[in-house]
């Protein structure tokens, strides 16, 4: 395929930013597309008949996964390769049952985009090794904590409600560290995207405690786990905690690198001992991006996410 033809399908602006500029990188490839919602997908992968079509899972308007079968039967041709923050066996197994070619988890896009996308052009399947599995093997996802820098708050309320929805509305349990006059927004926002909240809140799989306060490890590891059993009982098989706040982010604004470094070193701790994905939104620094205290800071993370570029 000389110049594939490429549409975007994914609902989180700067994300879907930093993939269209990783396609740029390659002067064959031509970006005929760019959406957010599910059902506009479906519509424009009709009209536009691309060779190859990017797919996140979690969608306003109609989720990945159903817009995949639609976009099959209209444009039998097209190329599925989904790109997900979700890793579980079932959700992978799910995608490739509906025709897709391949899987790219979002915490490795950096480095699987492009082999991906090579893959899936020359009629193969593509998926991370560590994602392989069978029916009877749990398929262990890599650890991911990423540092989210955003511009203002409705940058920071939009990126926790992504990721906190992409969790709970694939059956894992969430805990958001938000200041009281976030809190409400954050729930206006997840119940705009679908999310039960309450019924969510009311399985104890979701909880949204006050980012004033830092509890100690054993603390966390003790809600972590709760939440994790919650999950398993109401039906998620190997649940991963998304583990999202800013409270790191504020101790970091308030001139307190220290605890700041230390609440992410327990988060990196904690990694070890349950299964947990992690979101830490920042401030966007200013003019300090050679402050040694801030690169100790992304040590800590595994992906620097920055939210207030053009």
């Amino acid at each position: 395929m000389p110049s594939p033809r490429i549409l975007v399908v994914e609902d989180h602006e700067p994300f879907r930013r930093f993939v269209c500029s990783e396609l740029q990188k390659r002067r064959e490839f031509q970006v005929i597309g760019e959406v957010s919602d599910g059902l506009e997908a479906v519509q424009l992968a009709q009209d536009l008949e691309p060779d190859l079509i990017l797919v996140d899972i979690s969608l306003p308007g109609l989720d990945g996964m159903e817009a995949a079968k639609r976009i099959r039967t209209l444009v039998p041709n097209a190329i599925l390769l989904f790109v997900s923050l979700e890793s579980s066996p079932e959700i992978v197994q799910e995608t490739f049952r509906l025709g897709g070619r391949g899987y790219v988890q979002k915490q490795f896009v950096h480095s699987d985009l492009l082999p991906a996308i090579d893959a899936v052009l020359e009629g193969k399947r593509f998926v991370r090794q560590e994602t392989e599995f069978s029916h009877d093997t749990q398929a262990q996802a890599p650890y991911r904590h990423e540092i989210f820098f955003c511009a203002d708050d409705a940058v920071l309320l939009d990126g926790l409600t992504h990721f906190i929805a992409g969790a709970l509305s694939a059956g894992n349990p969430a805990i958001v560290w938000v200041t009281e006059s976030h809190r409400y927004s954050l729930l206006e926002r997840l119940s705009a995207r679908g999310v039960d909240v309450d019924a969510a809140i009311q399985r104890g799989i979701f909880l949204t405690p006050d980012a004033s306060e830092t509890p100690d490890a054993a603390r966390i590891l003790e809600t972590l786990r709760g939440l994790s059993d919650a999950a398993s009982k109401a039906g998620k098989k190997h649940p991963r905690v998304a583990v999202c706040g800013e409270r790191a982010g504020r101790l970091w604004a308030e001139g307190k690198t220290d605890v700041a470094i230390r609440l992410e070193q327990i988060c990196n701790e904690l990694s070890k001992q349950c299964e947990i994905d992690i979101l830490c939104a920042y401030p966007v620094p200013e003019g300090e991006e050679n402050d040694e205290s801030l690169k100790t800071i992304y040590a800590e993370h595994t992906i620097v996410t920055r939210c207030d570029l053009d």
